[in-house]
């Protein structure tokens, strides 16, 4: 390894979280370098369904979003359980559309990237990160290092070096960075655990996203109802995304069988949805969600975290993407701030703001999801919950509000303003 390249910020991983990063730098006129292991497009195992929390991010970005460029539209949600069912249309907001959108992320995450790279982003696929360089003196990260691989993760060339004023973990919930750097998980905080797959279906161009409240681990009325709940999201191409997500109230195994969680589940949908063996496209993948910040300071030694690094999934519905995109944005802004800084004492103040803003726009809401991950993990109250809250359109209109994070705090209905004054009352932990 001779030399080394040289970036304002250098970030680790082009998901969504890192992709918003690369734009808003790159956008503002710093040298961004993005270090992405896979080559796009590439597969993430998630529900494909973004809410209107996260359609408001990419307007911000200037993603576009037409139907033309791949997307389907979706205008609420429908909700099935213990013999109800239930549609509820997203809410009209001045914070965001009344509308979601799906796609499948093998798509969404090349399009968020290619985003990046034409706002001016460096983005380099096929490079994997082996670890943090750190300045002699001070131990302060400067810096990785990286090796060119290829889809199976084999070296295919010298390894590079790159410094950066900043370095930022955008590496989804593995972290390795952060982890690197000291930042460990906390354990103690919920985590959910995703499983899916893809159907040819023709329910593929249905304008709602779907959710079934009833997970049993055996047959209906003889096991236990599990926390979580099953999907359905249209993506508009002849294919659907099935997958199903369950919570834990800390980070410990629950032994769940989720491939037969999965498949009991496709025992009892209706035969027309024909999610058969023979219309199943590709594997039944899982995946990790790290929820309510599980894993800080969001800020150390030089080092950034966003995104699943952050933990920032919700504990409420398992939406990472909206966070992802939010954190990216956040920081990029505190980046922005902290290289105008003339000395290194002010940049590393402005640097761990972020932590503050983070904590004073999520923390609150992220404290109340874990209160009710503990809450559902309870077999019997889970059943009440469904039993009883579903017939009532109301009480679901609030609770959708309130699991997916569709409310606007200071201009909306009393059902706003009572999940912002609980979001407040709430300590940001």
């Amino acid at each position: 390894m001779n030399g080394y390249d040289e970036a304002d910020v250098v970030v680790v991983g082009a998901g969504p979280a890192g992709s918003s990063i690369g734009h808003y730098l790159a956008q503002s006129g710093h040298r961004v370098v993005v270090l992405e292991k896979g080559t796009f497009p590439r597969d993430k195992i998630c529900g494909d369904g973004l809410t209107p929390r996260a359609v408001a991010e990419l307007i911000r970005m200037g993603v576009p979003t037409r139907e033309e460029d791949g997307w389907i539209r979706n205008y609420g949600l429908r909700t099935s359980g213990a013999g109800h069912r239930i549609e509820i249309p997203w809410p009209e907001l001045t914070t965001m559309p009344s509308y979601g959108l799906a796609r499948s992320r093998m798509n969404l995450d090349a399009t968020l990237a290619a985003h990046a790279k034409a706002s001016g982003a460096d983005i380099r696929e096929g490079m994997s990160v082996t670890g943090a360089v750190r300045d002699e003196r001070t131990g302060r990260i400067v810096g990785v290092n990286a090796k060119p691989v290829d889809a199976r993760g084999r070296r295919t060339g010298d390894d590079v070096e790159i410094r950066a004023r900043i370095v930022v973990d955008a590496g989804g919930v593995a972290a390795r960075l952060a982890t690197s750097a000291g930042i460990e998980k906390n354990v103690r905080r919920p985590m959910g655990v995703a499983v899916r797959t893809y159907f040819r279906s023709p329910r593929h161009d249905d304008p709602m996203m779907e959710s079934f409240l009833e997970l049993w681990d055996g047959k209906p009325g003889e096991s236990n109802l599990q926390p979580g709940y099953g999907w359905i999201f249209a993506l508009g191409d002849g294919t659907v995304n099935v997958g199903l997500g369950t919570l834990s109230p800390n980070a410990k195994p629950t032994g769940l069988d989720y491939r037969g969680l999965f498949a009991q589940w496709m025992k009892n949908v209706p035969e027309e949805w024909e999610f058969t063996p023979a219309n199943q496209i590709g594997r039944l993948g899982s995946a990790a969600l790290p929820m309510a910040f599980n894993r800080k300071p969001l800020y150390k030694d030089g080092l950034l975290l966003i995104g699943d690094a952050g933990g920032m999934v919700s504990p409420f519905n398992g939406e990472g993407i909206a966070y992802a995109l939010q954190s990216g944005r956040i920081a990029a802004d505190t980046i922005g701030q902290a290289l105008a800084r003339t000395s290194d004492y002010e940049r590393v103040k402005v640097l761990r703001s972020y932590a503050t803003t983070m904590r004073d726009d999520l923390g609150g809401y992220f404290t109340l999801g874990r209160g009710f991950a503990h809450l559902i993990s309870s077999p019997k109250i889970m059943r009440a919950c469904v039993r009883y809250g579903l017939p009532r359109p109301v009480l679901m209109r609030f609770v959708m509000k309130l699991l997916a994070d569709a409310y606007d705090p200071h201009d909306g209905d009393w059902m706003d303003r009572v999940i912002a004054a609980l979001a407040k009352a709430a300590p940001a932990a």
